[in-house]
């Protein structure tokens, strides 16, 4: 090889070495353009209100579950048997008390009213008859003297007696016989036994009367016992409330203490809950009671401790109480779950939020503090409300800034600005 071809090698060696490293930097310079053009953006800032939760004093409560029963529950039967002809209720009506659930048919009943009505009256009469024979007035008491043939005989013995003693002084002195004397002994006595045959009469004719009185009374026994199951037919309300259950229907037979209805009355409601041994001592009779139930899930219904069990459940260790829960519109029902909580005589401090500053997630809840410029999710579990205001039992404590507004836009971390 000749020394210029040699020159010429090393040149064109120098020219390819040069252009690959040009190259090289070219593919560096554009990786590095698409690395930062690939980059995340920075995340924008949210801009939020905050508030500083607070500290307060809020009243204390025992909270436990339990059921809602109806006040009073009754099964109304009919007490006598028949055919229905009418029904005025259906379930979900409301009553008055003494209105009508259900008739039957009442002709049967009508005459047999009416027979011993008649009855009544015939025996009545039968009684005037009886008295009239004595001369008995209505409320006078009996003496077989008052009767006027009674009183006739005697008169007629007391002449008989005087005439007979004056015979006796005139048969002494010889100036009758002693015939003509017997004669006027003979109608003494007759008049003795007349006298005493009409006591003994007018003594019958009473007892016919107080027969016949026994007559109408039990006549009049039969009269209202008749009215009786007159009224019978005609089932009525025994008292206010609600039907929950009307098993007759037109036209069924039936019988004696045969349910027709079940009446229930919805105010107040009662509560019955289970309260652990040691909080026996915090639950008084009178106490206010706060009832919320998850068909009305913003709304609380007010009542009162009503019954205190004095005994605790032997296999429970726990205390039954009962509460009587307003309800004057019948929006709660009998056999809803309720959360009851029983208010008690202290209070306690608490950390208080507006509730717009609570957010849930996936069924938990969280509130978001702000440090230094910066969003901070904090679990918490909220407590009673006090207006706008929620308490927070843990999570956050008091003084501690907390976003209320934009709180959906926030995450962990976020970058935010007052």
């Amino acid at each position: 090889m000749t020394r210029s071809r040699f020159l010429k090698l090393i040149l064109v060696l120098s020219l390819l070495a040069i252009a690959g490293g040009a190259l090289s930097a070219c593919k560096r310079s554009n990786g590095q353009t698409n690395a930062s053009a690939s980059a995340s953006p920075t995340p924008a800032v949210v801009e939020v209100s905050t508030t500083a939760a607070v500290m307060r004093q809020l009243p204390q409560y025992f909270e436990a579950t339990g059921s809602l029963a109806a006040n009073q529950q009754t099964d109304v039967a009919a007490e006598t048997s028949g055919k229905v002809a009418a029904v005025g209720v259906d379930i979900g009506s409301s009553v008055r008390r003494g209105q009508m659930l259900v008739r039957l048919e009442d002709a049967d009943f009508k005459d047999r009213a009416q027979q011993a009505q008649a009855q009544l009256e015939q025996a009545k009469a039968t009684l005037e008859q009886n008295r009239a024979k004595i001369g008995l007035r209505p409320g006078q008491k009996f003496s077989p003297e008052n009767v006027p043939e009674v009183r006739a005989a005697r008169a007629a013995l007391e002449l008989a007696d005087k005439n007979l003693r004056r015979y006796e002084k005139l048969v002494e002195s010889g100036d009758i016989s002693r015939a003509t004397y017997d004669q006027q002994l003979s109608q003494r006595d007759q008049a003795a036994e007349q006298y005493q045959a009409l006591i003994h009469q007018a003594q019958q004719n009473y007892a016919a009367v107080a027969n016949s009185q026994a007559a109408v009374d039990a006549a009049q026994s039969g009269v209202s016992l008749a009215k009786r199951n007159l009224t019978y037919t005609t089932v009525s309300a025994p008292m206010a409330g609600y039907i929950s259950d009307r098993p007759a229907d037109i036209g069924e037979y039936i019988s004696p203490q045969q349910k027709v209805a079940t009446i229930v009355s919805l105010n107040p409601l009662r509560a019955r809950i289970d309260v652990p041994e040691q909080a026996i001592p915090q639950i008084r009779q009178g106490e206010s009671v706060s009832v919320s139930v998850a068909a009305y899930p913003d709304r609380n219904f007010s009542g009162h401790v009503a019954r205190v069990s004095p005994s605790v459940t032997a296999t429970s260790r726990t205390l039954t109480v009962e509460a009587d829960v307003d309800n004057p519109n019948a929006e709660l029902k009998p056999g809803q779950f309720a959360t009851i909580r029983i208010l008690l005589p202290h209070s306690a401090p608490a950390v208080l939020v507006p509730q717009r500053a609570l957010r849930t997630i996936s069924g938990a809840t969280y509130v978001f503090v702000i440090k230094n410029g910066f969003a901070q999710q904090r679990l918490v579990q909220s407590g009673q409300t006090e207006g706008d205001l929620v308490e927070l039992k843990s999570g956050v404590a008091a003084d501690e800034v907390v976003a209320i507004s934009n709180v959906d836009q926030l995450s962990d971390g976020a970058a935010v600005r007052q």
